[in-house]
């Protein structure tokens, strides 16, 4: 195996002593990363199963006595065995910006709840108001096959002293006939984008859509089960079901027994020829909400606070296509993606003056509340140079119909289409490092027309496996 990949390296080597031009020197230590990394795969593979089959053996064979009665030393072996029994996968991402935007008090997007709920300061969703240089997310994951029928994977999230369990779960290698388990806390399979980490993002931030719905990190995760099967077609068919806790936004905790949150989705997909792919679903999310808290103002323009109770459902429909010549996307390839979201909330509002700023909800009433919203983006990246990338991104939403009952008439209640359009350009030493520039023109507030400037960096370290199609 070692001959081969050497063997491989030299004739790299030699065709790159033929075309020693940057673009050329690049491609072939692309080519050379992926076979080091695919090796290094296989042999921690195969290094796990002698691990494995070294334990068993030693379970198995009588332990010999120590030749005196001083305290018996593990054998070369064993203690071999011993530090090979926890191998796991380690990686660590790190990712940093430095934003130029307006400084716009308790921001969000006009229209829609607030999806980080009621807060000061900063803002009313945490984190993205915050502008000039910072440390922006880092995650520290671990992953490693449990045994041959389990895989577990741990990711925390560090940001300013704080540590976020984002993701742990265990998942299946071995149920057969196309079927897939996961336990544990995980990102939702709903939609295209919501199973991504930051990191894999094409823009530095999330598109509006995922804001609105999933909050600041725009991601949905959830505690929980996941049951998916893959059908044995020559047609790429998924189709999956979750059962969850339902905590995060749009849900809240509600410390109950049985599932808070059910969702469901169904991807297909396929090739045309060689050189292009693609990808298609729906997914549905239903999840429910006690006196979730959102951020208002009364029409004297003073402040108020709201607390939904009821159900809260969304539809996503998600496609991706990509083009690579011959197959072969580490010269050139092009991604277009795009998803379309319609969402609908039904139950009680409350109106509260919780500062006691005497505004027009001080009898704190309660009314029916009803609303249907929706939105979209599309987007496109294309690699024109195994290092150079460039995208567009457009995206707007629509407040849609919101009913308030009694209560609209003492909240400001505004009809509004956020807009957002996007352009960024990166450049990729390899695949473990990447440095963006990104300009986007942000009419998400109404009134507020933000030209907004970052520029970010990501550098992973460690194993890194590939990202989702």
């Amino acid at each position: 195996m070692h001959k081969q990949f050497a063997a491989a390296a030299m004739l790299a080597a030699a065709f790159g002593a033929q075309a020693a031009d940057d673009t050329d020197l690049a491609a072939i230590r692309a080519q050379i990363a992926d076979m080091k990394q695919s090796y290094e795969q296989r042999i921690a593979a195969l290094e796990q199963k002698l691990a494995q089959a070294e334990a068993q053996s030693g379970a198995v064979a009588p332990a010999a006595p120590p030749a005196d009665n001083s305290p018996a030393s593990p054998s070369p072996r064993s203690a071999a065995t011993s530090a090979s029994a926890f191998n796991p996968e380690v990686s660590l991402i790190v990712q940093g910006q430095y934003r130029q935007m307006k400084s716009v008090a308790e921001r969000g997007i006009t229209g829609f709840f607030p999806a980080g709920g009621h807060a000061h300061g900063d803002g009313a969703i945490e984190g993205i108001n915050k502008r000039g240089f910072s440390v922006d997310h880092t995650e520290l994951v671990f992953a490693a096959n449990v045994d041959p029928n389990w895989r577990a994977q741990a990711i925390l999230g560090l940001a300013d002293g704080e540590v976020e369990v984002e993701e742990a779960w265990f998942q299946s290698l071995g149920l057969g006939n196309g079927l897939g388990l996961k336990g544990g806390r995980f990102f939702s399979g709903i939609g295209y984008l919501n199973e991504q980490h930051p990191h894999a993002w094409d823009f530095a931030d999330a598109p509006l859509m995922y804001q609105a719905l999933f909050g600041t990190h725009a991601n949905y995760g959830q505690d929980g089960v996941q049951l998916k099967w893959l059908a044995p077609t020559d047609l790429f068919v998924e189709i999956g079901a979750e059962l969850g806790r339902g905590a995060n936004f749009p849900g809240t905790d509600r410390n109950g027994n049985g599932a808070g949150a059910v969702a469901a989705f169904a991807h297909v997909g396929g090739d045309v020829g060689i050189a292009h792919s693609w990808r298609a679903g729906l997914s549905y999310l239903r999840t429910r909400a006690s006196e979730r808290e959102g951020h208002f103002e009364d029409v004297g323009g003073l402040e108020a606070q709201g607390l939904f109770t009821g159900r809260s459902s969304t539809w996503i429909a998600d496609f991706v296509w990509k083009w690579a010549p011959n197959g072969n996307p580490q010269q050139r390839n092009f991604k277009f993606q795009g998803e379309y979201f319609q969402r609908r909330e039904t139950g009680n509002l409350s109106c509260l003056d919780e500062e006691a700023v005497g505004n027009a909800c001080a009898a704190e009433p309660t009314a029916a509340y009803r609303t249907r919203q929706s939105g979209w983006y599309a987007q496109g990246v294309y690699q024109f140079t195994p290092n150079w990338r460039a995208g567009l991104r457009y995206e707007q939403l629509d407040s849609g119909t919101r009913d308030f009952g009694a209560i609209g008439s003492l909240l400001a209640v505004d009809s509004y289409r956020p807009k957002k359009a996007t352009a960024m350009v990166d450049y990729n030493w390899s695949e473990f490092s990447r440095m963006r520039l990104q300009f986007a023109q942000d009419k998400s507030m109404q009134g507020v027309t933000d030209n907004q400037w970052t520029l970010q960096y990501i550098m992973s370290l460690g194993a890194h496996g590939a990202h989702r199609f």
